[in-house]
């Protein structure tokens, strides 16, 4: 079981990612995942250079950065009660064919 824990962590890749005007971020990723991470990246930076130019005079990049991060927040959460609504309904369905294939 060690070995299995000592593989896995070789195969982490070490990436930075820059983020709005923040230091550099490490992070551990599989290969795998670091292409999602880079449009992460991607997707957080540009949404905070264009909030950094509609909201100039009215916060700090800190202010900007709480913004973005609350908008991918709210995101995520519209994202998982969508899937939870359709989960639940799948689960129904299930049970309804389930009966319906039982009393044929």
């Amino acid at each position: 079981m060690h070995d299995n824990t000592i593989m896995a962590n070789e195969a982490k890749k070490q990436i930075w990612l820059h983020l709005a005007d923040v230091n550099p971020i490490p992070l551990s990723v599989n290969p795998s995942e670091e292409e999602q991470c880079r449009r992460a990246e991607e997707l957080v930076n540009s949404l905070w250079d264009r909030w950094m130019r509609q909201f100039a005079e009215k916060g700090s990049s800190s202010e900007v950065l709480a913004r973005v991060a609350f908008r991918f927040a709210q995101l995520y959460y519209n994202e998982y009660a969508a899937n939870r609504g359709v989960n639940d309904f799948l689960k129904k369905f299930e049970k309804e064919l389930d009966s319906i294939v039982v009393d044929v």
